[in-house]
């Protein structure tokens, strides 16, 4: 597990993992030791053993918690989409945010599942990445409808359901709801990158 040096969010205390509850113990203990630690190039927790990023949130409210790292687990882990394709999809609700943390995360992750950096170059600046794969290209034309209009235009959802089928329509629409929460914890809560880490230049 990549541990990295980070300053504690402005608004919400970063937790000691020595002063957790057992329910908060039982939170922690699921993302350091599931598939997040074991396959990302990315630190979930600091030099301290603290939970960065959403998770240090999912400790405050441990019932609500518990819930949210399976869920997010679930939609990264669980699901019928290929690397790329899950990356793409968790990059644009990140541009559609301008949420700082989702993009440094997922950028490294999007680089391992293959992206080019042109490909990274397009997606940040909300310009057409040019796929040539027919599912990559209906999960982007699905996301740019669904962050945009926060639903699908009766064409592009005929189109996404023949390319993708229902179960991986259900599995993105999802993935984009639980994005966008985190987008959302993110920004309420003032978390960052990490301490010097550049942060991403948006359009």
């Amino acid at each position: 597990m990549v541990r990295v040096n980070t300053k504690a969010s402005e608004r919400l205390p970063l937790l000691d993992p020595a002063t957790l509850r057992e329910e908060q113990r039982r939170v922690y203990e699921a993302i350091v030791g599931g598939p997040r630690a074991e396959q990302s190039s990315f630190g979930v927790i600091d030099q301290q053993g603290r939970l960065l990023g959403p998770y240090n949130a999912m400790l405050h409210s441990p019932s609500v918690g518990m819930s949210l790292q399976d869920l997010g687990a679930a939609v990264r882990f669980r699901t019928t989409f290929s690397p790329r394709e899950r990356e793409i999809a968790i990059l644009l609700v990140a541009v559609h945010w301008r949420s700082d943390y989702i993009w440094y995360v997922h950028e490294r992750a999007a680089r391992d599942a293959g992206l080019s950096e042109s490909e990274l170059a397009a997606l940040r600046v909300g310009a057409d990445p040019a796929l040539t794969d027919n599912c990559e290209r209906a999960i982007y034309t699905a996301m740019v409808n669904l962050t945009q209009a926060a639903d699908l235009r009766d064409d592009i959802y005929a189109e996404s359901v023949s390319e993708l089928g229902h179960a991986t329509l259900v599995e993105l629409i999802t993935l984009v709801g639980y994005y966008t929460m985190l987008a959302l914890q993110l920004r309420v809560f003032r978390v960052g990158v990490p301490t010097g880490e550049p942060a991403p230049s948006w359009e």
